[in-house]
C-alpha cells in the first residue's frame, strides 16, 4: 500500500503528526510530554499504518513499544472488531515486560476506549479468565500462558488482525519456540504481523520467512561502547565485613529484586556453601563449578536460560564460554584481583542494548583493589550503604502497593464489595483499606531480618609525604593524592 505524502510540519504542529497518527493519539502523546519520535518510531509507524508486515531489529530502550502500539491502537479505532473479541495480540518473553507493555498500551489508548489485558504465568488463572470473558481489544501475553488460554478456549484468536512478537530472540532463548509456532498457526492468515528482535539469528529469520508477508525491514543500530568499557552497566560496591557477606548479599538481592543474576565466587567450596545459604533464603539457586559433571552443568544452564532459577552461583573457570544474554545482575561475592577478571564478569550483564547492574561485596581492607579496578576500567564504582531494616520495610510497602494497584486495575470486586460497605458503616474507609494492606503484607510472608548489617564508608583519599622544597620552613607537608 502506498503512503500519501505528508505536508511540511508547521511551527506549532506535533512532530508525530507527520507520521499519520490520528488526533486522539496525538493528544495523548502531547499530554505525556512526547516531543519527537525516536528513529525506530519514525521508521516503523508509517509502514504499520499502511498495513505492512514489519521485521524490526532494535534493542530495548529505543522506543519500540510505542512504535508498534500506536499503529495497533489506530487500526483498532478505525476498524473496530466484533464486540468483545480480541483484535490485537502482543507476545513478550516475561511477566514484567507483559505488565509494562500492557500499561503503555492502556496509556496511549485512553482516549480511544481500548480495553487491554496482561496475561502471564505466575498469576491467578481464574482472574485472567474472568477478564478475558468480559472482552478485551488487546491482549499482551507471555507465550506459555497465552497457549494455556487458547487451549481452554478463553483466548479466541479468530478476530486477531494485528500480531506483534516483541523481543523474539529472547522468547526463543527461553524455550518458547514451539509455543510461538502454535500461536502463530492459530491466528488468521490475513493478519498483520510485526516481529521485533535485538538480534537476527537464523531462527528468527526462519520465523520471519514463514509467517511474515513481504515485510518492511527496519534496523536501528545500537550504540557501541568504547573499548574496555562495560556498556549500560550500573556498578556499585558495598563494604562489609567478611562474616556479614551472606546476610548482606541476601539483603541487597531483596532490595534489587533481580530477574536473573550470576554470583561469582573464588572457590568451589564457597560456591556450594553460598548456594545452600541462598536456597535457605528462598531463592531458586543452582551452583556451577568445575567439580560438576558436564551433564549436570548442562542441566543447570538449561534451567537458567529458561528462567526457572533466579540465581546462578559460579566460579570464574565454570563461567568461561557461557553465552547468556538475559542477565539483569552480576554479583562479585569476592573482589576480583585484576581488572580483566572484573570486566569479564560484569560483561555478562548489560548485553544487546539492555541495562545491567554489577554489584561487588568488598571487605574494608579491599578498597585498594576497587581503586585499581576503577583505574583499569576508567569507570567509577559507586560505594553504597547496605540497605537498612527501614529500607527493606519501605521497599516491601512499595511491592505491596504495586500488587494492590495491579489487583485494582484488574477489577472484579462484586463478590466482596458488600463486606467493605458493611464495615464502612462502623469504620473509616481509610482505616479499612490500611487494615487490608496490613493483611496483604502478613500474607506475603514474615518480616525480613531485623538486624542491622555493619556498612563501612570509603576511607578519605590517601595522603603522601612530599619533602619540603629547599629553603622552606622545617616540618612535614602532607598533600592529598
Amino acid at each position: 500500500m502506498s503512503m500519501k505524502a505528508t505536508p511540511p510540519e508547521s511551527p506549532g504542529q506535533n512532530p508525530f503528526a507527520t507520521l499519520g497518527l490520528i488526533d486522539e493519539i496525538l493528544a495523548v502523546l502531547t499530554e505525556l510530554g512526547y516531543e519527537e519520535p525516536t528513529p525506530i518510531q519514525t521508521a516503523t509507524i508509517p509502514p504499520l499504518l499502511g498495513l505492512r508486515d514489519m521485521l524490526g531489529q532494535a534493542a530495548t530502550g529505543t522506543g519500540k513499544t510505542a512504535a508498534f502500539a500506536l499503529p495497533m491502537l489506530q487500526r483498532i479505532a478505525k476498524e473496530p472488531g466484533p464486540r468483545g473479541r480480541t483484535t490485537g495480540l502482543v507476545l513478550v518473553p516475561t511477566r514484567e515486560l507483559a505488565m509494562q507493555v500492557a500499561e503503555a498500551v492502556h496509556r496511549y489508548g485512553r482516549k480511544l476506549g481500548v480495553q487491554v489485558a496482561a496475561v502471564y504465568g505466575g498469576a491467578a488463572m481464574s482472574q485472567q479468565i474472568r477478564t478475558l470473558k468480559r472482552g478485551v481489544d488487546v491482549v499482551v501475553a507471555t507465550p506459555g500462558r497465552a497457549l494455556d488460554h487458547i487451549r481452554r478456549g478463553t483466548l479466541r484468536l479468530d478476530s486477531v488482525r494485528i500480531l506483534v512478537l516483541d523481543e523474539a530472540d529472547e522468547m526463543l532463548d527461553m524455550g518458547f519456540a514451539e509455543d510461538l509456532e502454535a500461536i502463530l498457526e492459530a491466528t488468521p492468515r490475513e493478519r498483520q504481523t510485526a516481529l521485533f528482535s535485538a538480534t537476527m539469528p537464523p531462527r528468527i529469520a526462519s520465523i520471519a520467512e514463514r509467517h511474515l508477508k513481504n515485510p518492511a525491514r527496519v534496523t536501528i543500530a545500537r550504540e557501541r561502547p568504547a573499548p574496555g568499557k562495560a556498556p549500560r552497566v550500573r556498578q556499585v560496591a558495598y563494604i562489609v565485613p567478611r562474616a556479614q557477606k551472606p546476610a548482606a548479599l541476601a539483603r541487597v538481592l531483596d532490595a534489587e529484586n533481580p530477574t536473573s543474576a550470576i554470583v561469582f565466587c573464588r572457590t568451589r567450596i564457597e560456591v556450594d556453601e553460598l548456594t545452600e545459604t541462598l536456597q535457605a533464603h528462598g531463592y531458586r539457586t543452582e551452583a556451577v563449578h568445575g567439580g560438576l559433571a558436564q551433564r549436570e552443568r548442562d542441566r543447570v544452564m538449561s534451567l537458567f536460560r529458561a528462567g526457572k532459577i533466579d540465581l546462578l552461583v559460579a566460579t570464574d573457570v565454570a563461567a568461561r564460554g557461557l553465552d547468556i544474554e538475559r542477565v539483569s545482575h552480576v554479583v562479585n561475592y569476592d573482589v576480583p584481583s585484576a581488572g580483566e577478571g572484573y570486566l569479564h564478569r560484569i560483561g555478562r550483564t548489560g548485553r544487546v542494548g539492555r541495562t545491567g547492574v554489577a554489584i561487588t561485596l568488598a571487605e574494608p581492607r579491599e578498597h585498594r583493589l576497587l581503586r585499581n579496578i576503577e583505574a583499569f576500567t576508567k569507570q567509577r564504582i559507586e560505594i553504597a550503604r547496605v540497605p537498612t531494616v527501614a529500607d527493606l520495610r519501605a521497599r516491601r510497602l512499595e511491592r505491596t502497593k504495586a500488587a494492590l494497584r495491579e489487583r485494582v486495575v484488574a477489577g472484579g470486586f462484586d463478590d466482596v464489595r458488600a463486606v467493605v460497605e458493611s464495615l464502612a458503616e462502623e469504620f473509616d474507609v481509610m482505616d479499612i483499606a490500611a487494615a487490608a494492606v496490613k493483611m496483604a503484607q502478613a500474607a506475603a510472608g514474615p518480616e525480613e531480618d531485623e538486624r542491622e548489617i555493619p556498612s563501612f564508608a570509603p576511607p578519605p583519599p590517601e595522603r603522601t609525604f612530599r619533602p619540603p622544597k629547599r629553603g622552606a620552613r622545617p616540618g612535614k607537608k602532607w598533600v592529598k593524592r
